[in-house]
């Protein structure tokens, strides 16, 4: 991912977020790179009308995202041995959101923990987030993300929820699929009932996992 230029960025608030992740990074990334990633990160949730007031924050927390699973993707043996899940499913506003949320909450910081959507959607459904706070799923800001190549490399497993042969697999990798219903445009009651489902499974996956590398 060397550079030969300084890309242009797409906000100049940026330019911040640029400066914090190339300290975080240095030594491993130069500046130029960080800067044509979290240019990609922008442009890429830029599509998404829902996020726009907050493009700039988010930019740089999927951008972070993006380098953390590059880095462990070029070189697993550099990381804490944590395993690392990744959900994906079509537009990361529902299932991959709740089964996240989940698992983050049930295994800690034991877990590294990732989601993803082939085809994002604006923003989380708002019933998802109900269902979760109900649970007592302490929630950061989420927000769709698009399924990137340097997060799939980096997973050692990655669950899927109805995307189908939109997600790319990759040899050396765990793949599971579970048929869980989408809950799009569903009421409370039956999202409740799709994360109470999703969390059985969650409830059983901890000990399955392999030894992050």
């Amino acid at each position: 991912m060397a550079a030969s230029s300084h890309p242009v960025l797409p906000d100049e608030r940026l330019a911040a977020g640029v400066a914090r992740l190339a300290v975080r990074h240095q030594g491993r990334y130069s500046v130029e790179t960080v800067q044509r990633l979290i240019a990609d990160s922008y442009e890429r949730l830029a599509g998404y009308a829902h996020v726009r007031t907050h493009l700039v924050v988010l930019a740089e927390r999927f951008a972070a995202e993006r380098l953390d699973a590059l880095a462990h993707a070029e070189d697993p043996t550099a990381g804490d041995g944590r395993p690392r899940v990744l959900f994906v499913c079509s537009h990361n506003a529902g299932r991959s959101q709740l089964a996240a949320a989940l698992l983050a909450h049930r295994a800690g910081a034991g877990v590294i923990v990732s989601s993803a959507g082939t085809h994002p959607s604006g923003a989380v459904d708002p019933h998802v987030l109900q269902a979760l706070t109900e649970a007592g799923v302490a929630l950061d800001e989420v927000y769709p993300k698009p399924l990137t190549d340097e997060v799939v490399q980096a997973a050692d497993t990655v669950i899927t929820m109805g995307c189908g042969d939109a997600c790319p697999v990759l040899p050396g990798h765990r793949y599971l699929d579970w048929p869980v219903p989408d809950p799009d445009g569903a009421p409370i009651a039956v999202v409740c009932e799709i994360r109470d489902a999703l969390d059985a499974r969650i409830t059983a996956l901890p000990d399955t996992l392999p030894s992050g590398s």
